[in-house]
C-alpha cells in the first residue's frame, strides 16, 4: 500500500506517491491563463480516485496564516488573526492548527473546506500541516543572525532566526527578483539584521530561481544553498 503527500502552493498542486520512503511517481500542475476556475480541485480529485493509499499526508503552502507562541489558546480568534494577513473567507476556509515545540512558536492556517472534503471523504489516516511548520522544524539553527529561504514555483516562503530564536516568518509571492530583493532587504532593515553580518540558506527550487539566488549573491556576504530540489526528491514532501 502507498502513501500520498500533496504539497498546495498559490498556484499549483504537487504530489508524490510513496513506498516505504521511496517516491514512485511525482507529478505537478500550476494553474495558468487557460486553467478552469476549479482547476486545483479537479486534479486533486483524479489523484484521490487512485484506489490503492494507506495514508495521506497534505501540506498547504496557501500565505492564509498566522504565527503565535507555543500555548495560545484563544482558537476562537484564529480566523480574526489571519485577516490580519490575508482575506479570509470563513464559509470556504477550514482553520486548522500547526505547532512547532522544537521553536515554540505554532501557526493558525486556513485550508479550502472543498479540497478539506474531498481529502477528509477518502476515510483514510491523514495528517494535515502547514509548510511553514514543516520547514521550520528541518532547519538547523546556529547561535547567528540567519534568513532561511524555502523556494517554491513563483512563490517562497522564510525565516529570520537569531540565537535560535524565530524572529519573523512570512510567505508571499515571489513574481520578480527585484521585488524579492528588496522585500528581503527592506525586512532586514526592520528587523535589525546587518546584511554582512547575517547567514542566508537557501532551499527548495533553487534550480527554477536561480536567477534570484545569483542577484541575492551580489548583495550578501554570506549564502549557502541547503538542499535543492530534484526529480522523486522533495525536502518538504518527504518523511
Amino acid at each position: 500500500m502507498h502513501k500520498l503527500s500533496l504539497l498546495f502552493t498559490k498556484d499549483g498542486l504537487q504530489y508524490q506517491i510513496s513506498k516505504n520512503k521511496n517516491v514512485l511517481e511525482e507529478q505537478a500542475f500550476f494553474v495558468s491563463e487557460e486553467s478552469p476556475e476549479q482547476f486545483i480541485s479537479e486534479k486533486l480529485g483524479e489523484i484521490l480516485a487512485e484506489k490503492n493509499f494507506k495514508e495521506i499526508a497534505v501540506i498547504s503552502a496557501l500565505n492564509h496564516f498566522t504565527l503565535m507562541p507555543e500555548g495560545f489558546s484563544e482558537h476562537s480568534l484564529g480566523y480574526d488573526l489571519i485577516a490580519f494577513n490575508a482575506p479570509v473567507d470563513e464559509k470556504n476556509e477550514e482553520l486548522m492548527l500547526s505547532v512547532n515545540k522544537k521553536f515554540g512558536v505554532q501557526f493558525y492556517y486556513t485550508f479550502p473546506k472543498a479540497d478539506y472534503q474531498q481529502i477528509k471523504n477518502k476515510k483514510l489516516p491523514t495528517n494535515f500541516n502547514f509548510s511553514g511548520e514543516k520547514f521550520l522544524n528541518a532547519i538547523t539553527a546556529k547561535n547567528q543572525k540567519e534568513i532561511h529561504i524555502n523556494l517554491y514555483h513563483h512563490q517562497c516562503e522564510f525565516f529570520a532566526l537569531d540565537q535560535k530564536k524565530v524572529v519573523l516568518y512570512n510567505n508571499l509571492d515571489v513574481n520578480s527578483e527585484v521585488d524579492f530583493l528588496y522585500f528581503i532587504m527592506f525586512t532586514l532593515s526592520k528587523i535589525g539584521f546587518g546584511i554582512n553580518e547575517t547567514h542566508f540558506l537557501v532551499y527548495g527550487e533553487t534550480t527554477e530561481n536561480e536567477t534570484f539566488i545569483s542577484e541575492l549573491k551580489k548583495f550578501v556576504k554570506h549564502l549557502k544553498i541547503v538542499y535543492d530540489n530534484i526529480p522523486k526528491k522533495n525536502f518538504v514532501l518527504a518523511g
